[in-house]
């Protein structure tokens, strides 16, 4: 009994874990893109951080965009942001 309890709860703290780092991806408008503190935010006010590795490819505001990230407790980690095709 007792080692079916201790593995029910690893298994569960690997579900909630992953959960914390779950992918998701949105499409909004650029508000304001920061380069020096790395973010960009969309219009609805939501900030994501971009990676270190990130090279601006000429996105501007007012551009359309599709930002695959994850989210890391209160911060949204962007993996990808592309703009949105026309």
């Amino acid at each position: 009994m007792r080692a079916l309890l201790t593995s029910l709860t690893i298994l569960s703290a690997i579900t909630l874990s992953s959960a914390a780092f779950a992918a998701s991806t949105t499409t909004g408008t650029i508000r304001a893109i920061d380069a020096k503190a790395m973010t960009v935010t969309l219009k609805n006010g939501t900030k994501y951080m971009l990676p270190a590795s990130f090279k601006n490819p000429g996105l501007k505001v007012g551009e359309k965009v599709t930002i695959a990230y994850e989210t890391m407790g209160k911060k949204h980690q962007a993996t990808a942001v592309t703009p949105v095709m026309h």
